[in-house]
């Protein structure tokens, strides 16, 4: 196995991660709303994608040898606990929940794109992750149609979740 230089390390580690927290967030939404709430069907249907995102990364991150984020536990509780939350508000509390945080991965991933692209390295990584940034875009767009600005306080909402999600970014990284 080749050395994998420590900014591709911390690129795998932190997407994994946040595959990860957003498996757990559907879940927690999940728990709440049951499977006939509104939007229910599509929660379940972003959650199996997300799923399928973070199989991708574990599979890169074993053939590669990279270790996930120490915070995973953390992030495992923290994420079901965020989805719970948002959905007992309201679904649009749920909505908006994807919307901010979808709004958060699309820059951090276009942002990795924009390293790697112009770098020419690990081009399969940049498939990856580029692949999942449409992905996610149209979860953004399909909370965005389904009301996420109709949530109570949805200024406050989203940018707690938004900057809580920042936050998240940067620690997953490095820990």
């Amino acid at each position: 196995m080749t050395a994998v230089p420590d900014h591709i390390e911390r690129m795998i580690r932190v997407d994994q991660a946040g595959e990860f927290g957003a498996t757990r967030i559907y879940a927690g939404q999940l728990a709440v709303m049951g499977d006939r709430g509104p939007h229910s069907a599509e929660i379940a249907g972003m959650a199996e994608q997300e799923a399928g995102h973070r199989a991708k990364f574990d599979a890169l991150m074993a053939e590669r040898g990279v270790r996930p984020t120490a915070l995973q536990p953390f992030w495992d509780r923290a994420g079901f606990a965020l989805g719970a939350v948002t959905a007992l508000i309201g679904p649009e509390a749920a909505m908006a929940c994807t919307a901010a945080i979808e709004i958060e991965i699309d820059d951090h991933y276009s942002k990795q794109l924009d390293r790697l692209h112009e770098s020419g390295e690990d081009p399969e990584l940049a498939g990856m992750i580029e692949e999942f940034r449409e992905d996610e875009r149209e979860h953004r767009d399909a909370a965005l149609a389904a009301g996420a600005e109709r949530a109570p306080a949805y200024p406050v909402l989203s940018g707690l979740i938004r900057l809580g999600c920042r936050a998240a970014i940067r620690i997953s990284e490095r820990v």
